[in-house]
């Protein structure tokens, strides 16, 4: 499982492999073939091949028609991806008339997108509902669940603008950003193209190729849609994406990250203890360096060469863990502004992964403590394009063992396409090297067969519950795996099935990641509709982000299918509070990013009994202890590694208060989020602590 988020393309992107890596140069004479004539400016391709990682997953082909183009656009990653249809009419100013979209989105949402614009009136219709307005002046229409080609529409307009801006339909604006040359070659011929920054209603930039007006490609650090014959331009290409957000990341980090001079007190808090679960009385807290050095009185007097925050009373709470992530910067900068100052990534691809990580442990960019799992997947056309694929027992044993050889890795996780007849030799392997195994249910097996065969976690609450209602031979590697929880309202939690696999996984101390907010959103978001989840930030995120928070991930097409994914979400409940009162550990991840999500996620375990109390020390020095660190992190004491955050109110008695932080210390580092939100194009939550510098 992993999220959907809008633009459709853009989920594969950013929520499994949004990381960045060094860029090759362009200067590096094995980036192009030196012989390849010169070529000019050639027309618009007519079709571009979607890769991950080098592995083609699908295609989007361009019609032109007399008045706009007709675009196919599909690809299919991880046994899921989206189908779209689009017919656009422009005037002569490049501007969109006219927009239908039809198809369906990666978790299968129907999409029936339409825009039109006619005597000074624009209206449309997407997954959130209709609306109109009567623009003043020019406006871009920007898409819901259209293809990637939006963007080279939205490009030739701005070109043709003095600002490179405009106004954006439903909000925001557009801003085109000319970001760098770079010369590409199919072998024959090169050209010259131009690498441009969209920005404006989401959180990032969009990188994009043109060949002066006409569209040569979408690049990020991982996927890319190129034209075709180009493919092998791909690897190249990715590692400029990527260079572009490191330069992006490290101007912010150059202005958000405050390493003071000397000693920081922050004065007049409450710290919170995992072992009371309580707050204490107001102290000062002193970090020297990477490490708390001291928590004192308040009556102590700040000492010459400190800097003073003024904590103004509130709790000081130890930095969390997501224990399900795949990280890159964008999530890696947005959970240190949430507390999230430890990161468990689920898989990703290992390159990408390993450049990040190497930049936030050299202070180029913020991010996370990560704690890596080494992903092996079997090769199918079901595939995850991430980590390792395999075709083999000895070549998912290699796999294994190269993860253990590298010493970079805690675990190793197990995905959909794997051979179960592999599973035991997996483990055995892994085990045998000092690594957990954690991962989903391979198709064709249960729950029961991987906790038999040494499973120490088991990754998704679907993943188990889907083997007491499915049948013998359905595929979980399609859709299949998530749209089949409709059937769960029909199951007898008090039966025998259900109750063998909670007393195996008790047995065998098999603990569970449940990934419980993604489950939310994938049962009970609605067209139209505010998805529960995000109540309480989403006014204050970019319009795409606000209108993906308003559209259904699933094909809830009758008002049974309604009823049955809403009931599902009460059996998944019911079921991890029968699991928590037998004893079976619990991991909070979200699978969607961690951050605003994590919040959420931690903040669901109220539906099975916690307190947030309780919560807030199981995702602070729990998972510390869980993954063996508890002995820097988990705790605010003097000796600790100086990762916390501060909160005006008091999470203990409401959790909603842990949303709204004012302060993030990440190793030493401290991190205010009101100046971290606005370079994502987010609305702070609060205001920042006085901060006095040394006397």
């Amino acid at each position: 499982m992993s999220a959907s988020m809008k633009p459709i393309w853009a989920s594969l992107a950013l929520a499994t492999l949004a990381a960045c890596s060094q860029p090759a140069s362009q200067d590096d004479p094995a980036s192009a073939d030196a012989s390849a004539a010169p070529a000019a400016s050639a027309p618009e391709a007519q079709n571009f091949t979607v890769l991950v990682g080098g592995t083609e997953i699908g295609a989007l082909d361009i019609s032109p028609s007399e008045d706009g183009f007709g675009v196919e656009f599909e690809y299919r990653n991880n046994g899921r991806g989206p189908t779209v249809t689009e017919t656009i009419a422009l005037d002569e100013q490049g501007l969109p008339t006219s927009w239908t979209i039809s198809g369906a989105s990666t978790f299968g949402n129907p999409i029936d997108e339409e825009f039109s614009y006619a005597d000074s009136e624009a209206r449309w219709r997407d997954a959130t509902g209709s609306d109109q307005a009567i623009p003043d002046g020019d406006a871009f229409y920007v898409p819901q669940d259209a293809s990637p080609y939006w963007l080279a529409i939205a490009a030739r307009a701005l070109m043709d603008r003095d600002d490179m801006t405009i106004p954006a339909l439903p909000g925001g604006e557009l801003r085109l950003s000319e970001v760098d040359t770079v010369t590409v070659t199919n072998g024959e011929t090169s050209r010259d193209l131009i690498a441009y920054g969209l920005s404006g209603t989401s959180v990032n930039p969009t990188y994009f190729l043109m060949d002066d007006r006409a569209f040569f490609g979408l690049i990020t650090p991982g996927f890319a849609i190129l034209e075709a014959g180009y493919e092998g331009e791909d690897e190249r290409l990715r590692g400029l994406a990527a260079g572009y957000g490191a330069s992006r990341f490290a101007e912010i980090q150059s202005r958000v990250a405050h390493d003071y001079d000397g000693p920081v007190r922050i004065r007049n808090v409450r710290v919170f203890d995992p072992s009371t679960l309580s707050l204490g009385e107001p102290v000062s807290v002193v970090v020297d360096g990477e490490r708390i050095t001291a928590i004192d009185a308040l009556d102590i007097a700040t000492r010459d060469g400190e800097t003073e925050i003024d904590g103004a009373g509130g709790s000081l709470i130890p930095g969390m863990f997501e224990m399900h992530g795949h990280m890159g910067e964008t999530s890696a900068f947005l959970n240190i502004a949430a507390g999230v100052t430890s990161v468990r990534d689920m898989g990703n691809n290992n390159e990408v992964l390993g450049a990040l990580i190497d930049r936030i442990e050299a202070g180029e960019v913020a991010g996370p403590r990560m704690h890596r799992s080494g992903f092996i997947e079997g090769q199918s056309p079901f595939s995850s394009n991430n980590g390792i694929l395999v075709s083999s027992e000895a070549e998912a044993v290699a796999a294994v063992e190269t993860y253990a050889a590298s010493g970079d890795y805690i675990q190793v996780k197990v995905y959909n396409s794997m051979n179960p007849d592999w599973i035991p030799a997996v483990i055995e392997a892994a085990h045998a090297n000092g690594l957990r195994v954690a991962g989903h249910v391979p198709a064709f097996t249960n729950a029961n067969a991987m906790i038999a065969a040494g499973y120490d976690e088991m990754t998704h609450i679907n993943q188990i519950m889907l083997g007491w209602v499915l049948e013998e031979g359905e595929d979980t590697r399609s859709l299949l795996r998530l749209t089949a929880l409709r059937r769960l309202p029909g199951l007898d939690l008090d039966s025998a099935a259900v109750q063998e696999t909670i007393d195996a996984m008790v047995a065998n101390g098999v603990a569970v990641d449940p990934t419980y907010a993604i489950h939310e959103a994938l049962l009970l978001s609605r067209n139209g509709e505010l998805s529960p989840g995000v109540v309480d930030y989403i006014d204050n995120m970019p319009v795409d982000t606000q209108r993906s928070a308003r559209s259904a991930w699933a094909d809830i097409a009758t008002p049974e299918d309604d009823a049955n994914y809403r009931g599902a979400f009460d059996q998944i409940t019911e079921t991890l509070r029968r699991m928590h009162e037998a004893g079976i550990f619990m991991v909070p991840g979200t699978d969607l990013g961690g951050s605003f999500a994590y919040h959420r996620e931690l903040e669901l375990y109220q539906n099975i009994g916690m307190t947030p109390a309780e919560i807030i020390a199981w995702g602070s020095h729990g998972m510390a202890a869980y993954l063996g660190v508890d002995d820097e992190l988990g705790t605010i004491a003097p000796g600790m590694l100086a990762d916390f955050f501060l909160v005006p109110g008091d999470p203990t008695q409401d959790f909603k208060a842990l949303k709204t932080i004012a302060l993030v210390s990440a190793n030493g580092t401290f991190y205010y989020p009101t100046e971290i939100y606005p370079e994502f194009g987010i609305v702070p939550f609060t205001g920042i602590p006085a901060v006095s510098t040394p006397r």
